[in-house]
């Protein structure tokens, strides 16, 4: 870049959720000769993707990285532009030519697929569309079928787990939280008494974390189900349990489940299995009426293996909660079995597997939907190494100016939002929950923190004064 010393090198980073806010701050605490300037794009009015969109309303430890990433955004130095759609507002082209580099940090929120027989019928639903749903994301329906007395949940990692739960746990007792006022009542009615969450493997093989399997037990007026015939071990489970404390916790909490299990008399159940590989989704006039699943046994070595014998339960719906996908970008290429950009290191590749210079990705949309929020972190971290690497190759910017953005966003007749919009969206949420009389529950009034807007009209209208 022959102009770097006498301009800042401009950066666009697309999707502002924890691994967009993580690669932007680090970059601006790389050490460094030069200055940097980073726009950081998202296409919800609102920023923390994932942590906004993505989290169950009652996951208050998680939420709280939405301190840190507000404290980053907060100081002043990046810059946040939201409900700004990469490949529809902004082609790939306009961007290089404001901008030095690029950073796709768009994640995973579609739902991977499961290859099942009657997967299609109604009453069958991915989990994720349901969490966009229960997270208020303003693109999907504002009302959810809920009709279902008994519902199959298939996953055994902490998504499933927050589906479960908000589908098990009485809809009064998450008004503490920022629920959207849909939901809410969407939840209310619902006539749900047992809920079911099936796994392949056995109770060492789990996917979920210590905490989130804990939380399962303080949902109030819910008993816990397990089964002792599900609780198998072999060696590789036990050598397992040995060598991981994160197993061993979370398999000690089970068993004591299960020594400790007493029938309370809840108005609702969370059955946990084991164990359980599903073959079908059994239908009648096109409508979910149940769930087949053969019995498995470990295999000795991690894995499970068929018994030949089969068992059904009567639901009415049924969640699939066996991961997630990233969504292909316009002008990129993409692997849609791992549902990521192709890439060595971040460094974005075209289809003959070299780098295009200037192009860069972390996050999931980097490596696929594995891992916690934190691991971002060193994703974030190779990628902004490799960056700063590359610092004198990049393309450089035909239109640098840091009003270049803001005057073709204008003239496109984009409605944009910014940090200090997204400011005020978020006092005024909070206001509409101060502003509820408190709630009547049968545990006594209850206060709302906040209450989530969920149209994206009035999310821009607020955001933008």
């Amino acid at each position: 870049m022959s102009d770097s010393a006498v301009r800042p090198l401009r950066v666009a980073i697309i999707g502002a959720g924890p691994a967009g806010v993580y690669a932007a701050d680090i970059l601006t605490k790389a050490e460094r000769e030069f200055e940097v300037s980073i726009d950081l794009l998202d296409s919800y009015p609102a920023p923390y993707g994932l942590i906004r969109y993505g989290v169950a309303p009652d996951h208050p430890r998680i939420k709280g990285i939405v301190k840190a990433l507000h404290k980053v955004l907060d100081r002043g130095d990046i810059r946040f532009l939201g409900n700004v759609t990469y490949g529809r507002d902004l082609t790939l082209s306009d961007i290089r030519d404001m901008y030095d580099a690029v950073i796709f940090a768009t994640g995973a929120v579609k739902d991977a697929t499961i290859d099942l027989p009657g997967i299609e019928l109604e009453g069958s639903f991915g989990a994720a569309d349901f969490v966009s749903w229960y997270d208020g994301q303003p693109d999907v329906p504002r009302t959810w079928p809920l009709e279902a007395k008994e519902v199959a949940v298939l996953g055994n990692g902490n998504v499933a787990l927050d589906v479960a739960r908000v589908l098990s746990k009485h809809a009064e007792d998450l008004l503490v939280t920022e629920i959207p006022d849909n939901v809410f009542e969407g939840l209310r009615r619902s006539p749900v008494t047992d809920v079911h969450i099936f796994g392949r493997r056995g109770p060492a093989q789990v996917k979920f974390t210590p905490l989130e399997l804990r939380e399962l037990s303080h949902s109030r007026d819910v008993d816990i189900v397990l089964y002792p015939e599900d609780f198998e071990f072999d060696e590789a489970s036990d050598e397992l349990i040995k060598s991981n404390n994160q197993v061993k916790t979370m398999v000690n909490t089970l068993t004591n489940w299960i020594v400790e299990e007493q029938d309370t008399g809840a108005t609702r159940r969370l059955h946990l299995h084991f164990l359980h590989n599903p073959v079908e989704v059994m239908g009648e006039n096109g409508k979910v009426v149940g769930i087949k699943f053969e019995r498995q046994e470990l295999d000795g070595n991690g894995g499970a293996r068929g018994t030949g014998e089969f068992v059904d339960y009567p639901v009415q719906a049924v969640y699939r909660a066996v991961g997630y996908l990233g969504s292909e970008l316009a002008e990129l290429e993409f692997d849609a079995k791992r549902g990521i950009i192709p890439n060595e290191g971040g460094r974005v590749l075209d289809a003959e597997g070299t780098h295009v210079p200037g192009l860069y990705t972390t996050g999931w949309i980097k490596r696929g939907p594995v891992g916690l929020i934190g691991h971002t972190k060193g994703d974030a971290l190779e990628t902004i190494g490799n960056l700063l690497e590359d610092r004198l190759s990049l393309p450089v910017a035909v239109h640098p100016s840091e009003d270049a953005i803001i005057e073709l966003l204008e003239s496109r007749g984009v409605e944009y939002t910014t940090w200090e919009g997204w400011k005020r969206l978020d006092e005024h949420e909070i206001s509409l929950g101060s502003m509820n009389t408190p709630t009547l529950t049968s545990n006594g009034p209850v206060d709302r923190s906040r209450v989530k807007v969920v149209e994206r009209e009035e999310m821009v209208r607020i955001s933008r004064g």
